[in-house]
């Protein structure tokens, strides 16, 4: 959950200075290179400090941490004193979750400038997790210009004193922080949980109101607000408030559409069911700073900052099913899969969040060929709830990557009636992953009123549009209506190669072969590396007279391994080229895509 108004706090100094702490991978792409020839090696074999340093920071760029460590430390036994060493070392234990280890070298290491920020985060949280209040608050006591270091020493500092018994204080100096706008809601947010904590609902009432109400802040961290939300809501549902309760909900749902929590959040107050706050203690308040200000980081290249945040909250409050889930989606990320299983497991069984973490689990089992013990799992889940319509699409996904579109076309009919007679906007997956489902098995008749449905429900969705407009052009029925439908879909996303490619073949496919070079090109230069868009390529130049140009590409398509009943095919043209055109026979010597839009959500989890 990203949003553009984040970048602000992503482009600052204090951004950028931390980055640099953990810095190096590609200052180390050569030395990785380097040994990549002589893997797998032996850990147990490395018999020198310049060996274990390098393959331990190759493992390290890697994101292999658990073998990481184990160099590092084989590098301090050659050479005990190397700070560098311990840095690193420190660090990866840290992103590790072992925290222990890790805070023991943050205590040695606390004098050293170039990883002040890490140190200071770890040997705080120590002291809280000791409920060592008045040693944490000497820890925290900072005053340089740094804004992310400001917030959050800020905000620790803040829970520190509300541990020592001090909630006024810790709520004054929070308020008291100044700052650029994006501070709001961290503040609102953890001035109402301490108020909450110590039992003044009054200030926890106005505060969380504060956060709910900054939608702006909401946009930039969305999983704070939320926080902020539930905070609220299970304060009016235990005050008896049950309408403001449910009004509270509301107002998450309008901002986040299917959120586990809030659904179950939702059915837990119409029950009348008791409510039991988040956070409830020092620890668990300074493992929600933590994890908030990770949330909010979270994008690509900054996994390494964001994990070392969020399993440094997870010392202080080790079952959050927030941080589990989140730390297993970098996992995912990072491509290891095997690490987010291990976590997606972790999640407390009474968490609302256990369910999306099963899915979860149920695609990283698919990820490492754990094909059919992953449809098993999904389709248990599925049994379980019938009218999760996340389930369908976790299973229809491995479904679709397995090539199983019998299956998948009965999943998705299935999703279709969970969902009932009136289906909302959020719905149009459902029937566009049906229609692809039926459009992969060649029945027409069933995948054609899934796309419509689908864009009847979101007439903008731009993967709906390229994908029925796209399989109108190639079956040579309402060919304009197609084509505009391409268009538009090419508007609404400009840098999606696939899309592009997607208007270029279908010229192509028109004859209107210098429109479709046009395109191809672009989207050539979107995705340089997809071996389709080449072999379009190929084809359009070979039909404009560029024919050099034309075998060129082809064998581009070839280097970058397409599917292989596509081989045979792209050899055959660069052998002979292309028939004439009044006697051309397309499927069979030109190349048809499997798939119009292989980024769309069929096959893909978010």
């Amino acid at each position: 959950m990203r949003q553009k108004h984040l970048l602000r706090l992503l482009s600052g100094a204090a951004f950028l200075a931390l980055a640099s702490i953990f810095g190096a991978s590609q200052s180390f792409a050569e030395e990785k290179a380097a040994v990549e020839e002589s893997k797998p090696f032996d850990v147990d074999s490395v018999n020198s400090f310049s060996g274990a340093f390098l393959a331990a920071r190759t493992a390290d760029v890697d994101h292999d941490l658990d073998v990481a460590t184990r160099l590092y430390r084989t590098a301090l036994e050659f050479e005990p004193d190397n700070v560098e060493v311990k840095q690193r070392l420190m660090i990866t234990l840290l992103m590790n979750g072992e925290f222990d280890e890790g805070v023991k070298l943050a205590e040695e290491l606390k004098s050293d400038s170039s990883v002040e920020r890490i140190t200071t985060i770890a040997r705080a949280v120590e002291a809280i997790r000791k409920r060592e209040y008045r040693h944490a608050q000497k820890i925290l006591n900072y005053d340089g210009p740094n804004d992310l270091d400001r917030l959050m020493n800020g905000l620790l500092l803040g829970w520190a004193k509300a541990g020592e018994g001090k909630p006024k204080e810790a709520i004054a100096g929070i308020s008291a922080m100044e700052g650029p706008e994006w501070f709001k809601i961290f503040k609102s947010y953890n001035e109402g949980a301490i108020a909450l904590a110590a039992g003044d609902k009054s200030t926890a009432r106005s505060k969380l109101n504060d956060a709910v109400l900054d939608r702006e802040g909401g946009t930039a961290a969305p999983d704070t607000f939320m926080r902020a939300v539930v905070a609220l809501a299970k304060l009016e549902a235990r005050d008896g408030n049950k309408r403001k309760a449910l009004d509270a909900v509301a107002v998450g749902e309008g901002f986040i559409n299917n959120y586990a929590p809030l659904k179950a959040l939702r059915k837990s107050i119409e029950d009348g069911k008791p409510q039991e706050q988040q956070v409830r203690s020092a620890a668990q308040g300074a493992a929600a700073v933590l994890f908030s200000i990770g949330a909010a980081l979270n994008r690509e290249g900054a996994e390494d900052i964001v994990s070392l945040y969020l399993q440094t909250a997870r010392a202080l409050d080790p079952e959050s099913a927030d941080i589990l889930v989140m730390l297993g989606g970098i996992a995912e990320n990072l491509k290891k899969p095997e690490r987010a299983i291990a976590l997606y497991k972790s999640v407390p069984e009474n968490s609302p969040m256990r369910r999306l973490s099963e899915m979860q689990l149920g695609l990283s089992l698919a990820s490492i060929g754990k094909v059919e013990e992953a449809k098993k799992h999904l389709k248990a889940l599925i049994d379980l709830d019938p009218k999760d319509v996340r389930s369908y699409i976790a299973y229809g996904s491995v479904l679709s990557d397995a090539k199983d579109y019998k299956e998948m076309g009965l999943v998705y009919d299935r999703a279709v009636e969970a969902i009932g007679p009136v289906p909302q906007r959020g719905d149009w997956t459902i029937f566009f992953q049906r229609g692809i489902a039926y459009e992969r098995q060649k029945i027409w008749a069933k995948a054609e009123p899934s796309f419509k449905k689908a864009l009847e429900l979101n007439p903008e969705q731009p993967q709906v549009l390229n994908y029925l407009g796209y399989s109108w052009v190639d079956m040579n029925i309402n060919l304009e209506e197609g084509l505009g439908m391409i268009r538009k879909a090419v508007e609404l996303k400009p840098d999606d190669g696939y899309i592009v490619d997607s208007l270029g073949w279908a010229y192509y496919r028109m004859n209107r072969f210098d429109d479709a070079v046009t395109e191809l090109e672009r989207a050539a230069e979107l995705m340089a590396g997809d071996a389709t868009i080449n072999d379009h390529l190929g084809d359009a130049y070979w039909r404009v007279g560029r024919k050099l140009e034309a075998v060129f590409q082809w064998n581009q398509a070839l280097a970058l391994k397409p599917e292989e009943a596509e081989i045979p095919k792209i050899k055959a043209k660069i052998e002979r080229g292309l028939p004439p055109l009044e006697t051309r026979v397309p499927a069979a010597a030109e190349t048809v895509p499997e798939k119009v839009a292989p980024n769309v959500a069929a096959g893909k989890k978010s």
